[in-house]
């Protein structure tokens, strides 16, 4: 008769994952998290590998002549090559921030958090990738860099989309935009 009464009654509500309304939004948001991560993963791996097989150990491709250009180099280091003995540290950072990522997603229900999310969770394993499968050796490989602007540091697609997630984050704080959907209104 329980049984009866709660498919006829009233919907049984989990605190955790809200009315049933809400249960397909937030896993919609945590399909585009997860959507925005590969395809910024993919970008950044596939540019990658085409770096290394057709530009590492080759002369630079001018794309703006004095403003841009494709070099292939090895950063064992952080962004601009600071810390190129700390390289098993950014390994355990990068895997972290993932793990924070894929801990934020259950209680996701913002896109605009999605989307930022998302580029940061593909960033940090795009550059995690590098980092525990090139030379040289496990949790200390050098990261492809490729991307040269002039009188700037060398970086990759995954630097990009950590840095475009990082600056959406930012954006989304100051508006009040919670990742659970709210709104402050400071």
């Amino acid at each position: 008769m329980a049984e009866a009464e709660q498919v006829i009654g009233t919907p049984d509500v989990d605190d955790d994952a809200g009315t049933p309304a809400e249960r397909p939004r937030g896993r919609r948001r945590v399909v585009a998290l997860v959507a925005v991560a590969l395809v910024a993963y993919l970008l950044d791996l596939g540019s990658k590998m085409l770096v290394v097989a057709r530009l590492e150990h080759h002369d630079p491709i001018v794309v703006i002549d004095g403003l841009l250009e494709f070099r292939a180099i090895r950063n064992p280091g952080a962004a601009f090559g600071i810390g190129e003995a700390f390289t098993v540290l950014f390994t355990v950072i990068a895997t972290a921030v993932i793990v924070v990522i894929v801990r934020l997603a259950r209680k996701l229900y913002s896109l605009p958090w999605a989307v930022a999310l998302g580029l940061l969770l593909g960033g940090a394993l795009g550059n995690l990738t590098d980092r525990i499968f090139r030379s040289p050796g496990v949790f200390e490989g050098a990261v492809v860099d490729f991307i040269a602007p002039a009188h700037f540091a060398v970086f990759n697609l995954a630097d990009s989309a950590i840095v475009c997630g990082g600056f959406l984050i930012v954006i989304l704080s100051f508006r009040g935009l919670d990742p659970d959907g709210t709104v402050h209104k400071d």
